[in-house]
């Protein structure tokens, strides 16, 4: 990677990354009240199940689909690497366009933000371990994720709650405008951040190293859908139960991204981690809409 690139790739993920995150999240915050959090923790069944799932059976999904599917060893660990990585913002905008749980969204982000920080290291390390032949100490700064998660998420909520109580006039004329701004603000980051890492890497992506899809289709899905059963079986009303399925399909690409070249410095795990992000906001946005609507085809039944 050339040092041009490089000041380039690193002034996305540096600024441009942290602001419209930011943004995102004042634009959600403007449709939250404190009484949106005050019921996720009063029945905190939701957030407990979907922080289990996340944290534990999501990155099992991952070990199996790696350890079953026929790839070179760092194509799995990258695989490994994304189900270390649970929802981040992305899921939360997701989840506030199929009006979903938002609070609860927003909850399980800043909660996962503090639990990844011994998870990712753990499980990076075993896959490292049972894919290749060396071992590499992974380890995230606490106080790095701490500002991060304050200023990129916690900040603007709290911000966008504040203008809504006080402002609500303003917030009624600019309210049915923001899924659309939101969405075109995520989009605009993904394409430019894709873009910029692939031109930061040696070689791109070839139609070799995209045959990886495949399996990181399948655990954008079966991880949704095992979400949505689970919470279903332990009888989490509908709207959380395709929130968890949101929070489990949709990973941090970001996340992955960072840790894959900056930490690991690997770009086959980096790859890994720029084809997932270049079609899970997609395909977690339409089986999110199905399971939505399957409810209304329930009741309908009846």
């Amino acid at each position: 990677m050339g040092y041009d690139a490089c000041w380039v790739v690193n002034g996305v993920n540096d600024i441009l990354v942290p602001s419209s995150i930011a943004i995102i999240m004042f634009g959600i915050g403007l449709n939250l009240t404190l009484e949106n959090f005050k019921r996720v923790f009063i029945r905190p069944k939701a957030i407990l199940t979907g922080l289990t799932l996340q944290m534990i059976l999501l990155p099992l999904v991952g070990f199996i689909i790696a350890s079953v599917w026929n790839l070179p060893p760092a194509y799995k660990v990258g695989i490994v690497l994304i189900s270390a990585c649970p929802g981040g913002t992305a899921s939360n905008l997701v989840t506030h366009i199929l009006s979903g749980r938002v609070a609860l969204s927003i909850s399980m982000t800043a909660f996962n933000s503090f639990l990844i920080l011994f998870t990712i290291p753990f499980i990076t390390s075993i896959a490292l371990g049972l894919f290749t032949d060396h071992q590499q100490v992974v380890s995230l700064s606490f106080w790095h994720t701490f500002q991060n998660i304050a200023v990129t998420v916690i900040a603007p909520v709290v911000s966008g709650i504040f203008i809504r109580h006080y402002f609500e006039n303003f917030t009624l004329k600019i309210k049915p405008y923001l899924k659309y701004i939101l969405s075109a603000v995520l989009l605009i980051v993904f394409l430019v951040v894709g873009l910029n890492t692939i031109a930061g890497s040696n070689d791109g992506i070839n139609s070799g190293e995209l045959y990886v899809a495949i399996p990181l289709l399948l655990l954008n899905v079966s991880t949704m859908l095992i979400g949505f059963w689970i919470a279903g079986i332990l009888q989490i009303n509908h709207d959380g139960k395709y929130t968890i399925a949101i929070e489990m399909g949709l990973q941090n690409s970001a996340l992955a991204i960072f840790v894959a070249s900056q930490i690991l410095q690997n770009e086959t795990m980096t790859l890994v981690a720029i084809v997932y992000s270049g079609f899970s906001f997609f395909t977690t946005m339409g089986l999110s809409y199905l399971l939505k609507k399957s409810n209304s085809h329930v009741i309908n039944d009846h």
